[in-house]
């Protein structure tokens, strides 16, 4: 489950403090989350990720505050419990798919399983693209591993920031469909952030930022 209670972050550029709602997500829940530019979506993300510590309030996941963490401890609990799908993928392009998902294991202290990247990488249609450089993907090829190594790990939360935001509407579907089916599998807690209002209609649970 992922559980935030009276959050706040400010940016030491900013003597702006943002206040964020409260959020209660099940595992296995789908959740959306809107606002447009300028809301926050990113800022929330990066917070319920373990990317940034609150000015106040706590993220909890399971039984873990995470922001209580070590930085160490934080980096191992984030690569263990949670998939981050970012807007933009981030590849070491001189390695391949699967060494770049092999390294999402390495760094959760998982053990190195080949069967699970070429079964997840299976899954998404993009197992002949297994030994292939990263910077030989086409964009959306790129976005798929991204989902394939956000969730490598079995992770209990995933969070994808604007998926689908550059997409048309038939490969909006597609990625939704697949994000949706990947999460049910896992029977994991899916947060999508977005401005897209497309997706609106396809979950009953949303968060609204304004």
């Amino acid at each position: 489950m992922l559980i935030t209670k009276d959050l706040s972050f400010s940016y030491k550029s900013s003597s702006d403090t943002m206040n964020f709602p409260d959020i209660n997500c099940q595992n296995g829940e789908h959740w959306l989350l809107l606002g447009q530019s300028g809301s926050g979506k990113t800022t929330l993300l990066h917070l319920l990720g373990g990317l940034l510590r609150p000015k106040n309030g706590f993220v909890k996941i399971r039984d873990t505050e995470i922001q209580k963490l070590s930085l160490s401890a934080l980096d191992q609990f984030r690569g263990k419990n949670i998939g981050i799908i970012f807007q933009n993928p981030h590849f070491v392009g001189a390695l391949t798919v699967e060494e770049n998902m092999q390294i999402a294991q390495y760094l959760a202290n998982e053990k190195q399983d080949k069967n699970r990247v070429k079964e997840l990488l299976e899954s998404l249609n993009l197992g002949h693209k297994l030994k292939s450089k990263t910077s030989e993907l086409s964009e959306g090829e790129k976005q798929r591993v991204s989902i394939a190594r956000a969730l490598v790990n079995r992770p209990e939360v995933i969070l994808a920031d604007e998926p689908t935001s550059a997409l048309d509407d038939h490969n909006c579907e597609e990625v939704l469909k697949l994000l949706e089916a990947q999460a049910k599998e896992q029977n994991a807690t899916l947060l999508i952030v977005t401005h897209d209002n497309r997706l609106k209609a396809h979950f009953k649970n949303q968060i609204n930022l304004v």
